[in-house]
């Protein structure tokens, strides 16, 4: 066969799409050198930035086509004006799109990934470019694509409850964790560098992700004030990762409830971090509202390192019954999950066991042979 991918999620500072996509393209290519692979993608910036960003995926049977030309520009005009995609990428036996658009005439057959349907749901979390984007391109693409891939059976139902004329596209295909990228640290001078360096305490519970609205961080943090004051030594709070949007009310609210001196803000955490700050950590929370999957927790428990989540969305179904859960809207709810992990230091010990196994079963050699299965229906 030859399959192509958009490769825009690939560049830059990857989202949990980019990484989700790396991980499919990089096992599928892998496990199926007999293939021809090509990873498609428009830039008029950054030209040699862009093209390290790619090279990683490049093997025998992969090559990367750049077509020059500004990515929003391209799908701005295209939403409008059905500037053909062939006329930069001619024509495959497939090409995959992995955020959501398939643009007007594509050469060959074509399958989308559709993550969620956050964009309906919950769409004053969504940002308004991204929000204006869906409305008026999420439904001719979703006629457009042969097959609609989804990371989890609760977003296959939920875009069949938007969309139900599309149901019989719809593919489940979900998402993976690289246990070499997330592993156990062991080692307590790395986890204390780690916590040296973005000046943590040595009892903390972490957050890793977007500040956003709809990782519902407003009430974690209103419910961290309740667990505190049942403790003369609670752990800290780090928020680690990078500003999205509308996250003013988050950092008001640490101010408001006199907490800046035990919330704390890592901003962007390095790769070679990672794993040791997630290892260190007491428990990882990610009590989101709305998740089509949410990798942050699984990749969590292939540190090993106990999980709290909300019962909203995928999560339980990502995590099993390896994780506290948590009720997300009720404030309470999340500090009687923290107050848990804080205190049952067994509860700890066998989240932790039953965490390694759980991320065990999401592999992205799995996840791309399940996606490949999708690509051998089309054609």
């Amino acid at each position: 066969m030859k399959i192509a991918f958009d490769a825009i999620p690939l560049m830059g500072r990857r989202t949990g799409i980019g990484y989700c996509e790396a991980g499919q393209v990089e096992a599928m290519t892998r496990l199926h050198p007999e293939d021809q692979f090509t990873l498609n993608y428009f830039a008029a910036r950054h030209l040699a930035e862009r093209a390290a960003d790619i090279a990683p995926f490049l093997r025998d049977n992969v090559a990367a086509k750049h077509a020059f030309c500004i990515p929003y520009a391209y799908r701005t005009v295209s939403t409008f004006v059905p500037v053909p995609y062939s006329w930069f990428f001619g024509k495959n036996d497939l090409t995959h799109f992995f955020n959501y658009i398939v643009p007007p005439h594509v050469g060959g057959r074509t399958v989308v990934t559709v993550h969620d349907m956050v964009c309906r749901a919950f769409p004053e979390t969504v940002r308004g470019r991204t929000k204006t984007m869906l409305d008026l391109g999420l439904v001719p693409s979703m006629k457009r694509a042969d097959r609609i891939v989804t990371d989890s059976e609760f977003s296959k139902t939920e875009i069949i409850r938007y969309y139900p004329q599309f149901a019989d596209k719809i593919r489940v295909v979900p998402c993976g964790v690289s246990t070499e990228r997330f592993h156990p640290v062991s080692d307590p001078a790395k986890i204390a560098q780690v916590r040296e360096k973005h000046h943590i305490a040595a009892q903390y519970f972490l957050y890793l992700g977007t500040l956003e609205p709809r990782k519902n961080l407003v009430n974690l943090i209103e419910a961290y004030a309740q667990y505190a004051r049942n403790f003369d030594t609670p752990a800290q709070l780090v928020l680690a990762g990078g500003k999205g949007w509308l996250y003013d009310e988050i950092f008001a609210k640490v101010n408001t409830l006199g907490l800046s001196d035990k919330v704390i803000f890592t901003q962007y955490i390095e790769e070679c971090d990672l794993c040791a700050l997630m290892s260190g950590a007491m428990a990882f929370t990610f009590p989101s509202i709305y998740e089509g999957f949410g990798m942050p927790p699984l990749e969590a428990m292939a540190c090993g390192t106990p999980v709290l989540v909300s019962d909203a969305a995928s999560l339980p179904e990502v995590t099993g019954e390896s994780a506290v859960i948590v009720r997300a809207q009720d404030i309470s709810s999340i500090a009687a999950g923290l107050s848990r992990l804080h205190e049952d230091a067994g509860l700890r010990e066998r989240l932790s066991a039953e965490g390694l196994a759980r991320a065990k079963a999401f592999s992205w050699e799995q996840s791309a042979n399940l996606l490949y299965q999708v690509y051998q229906e089309i054609l």
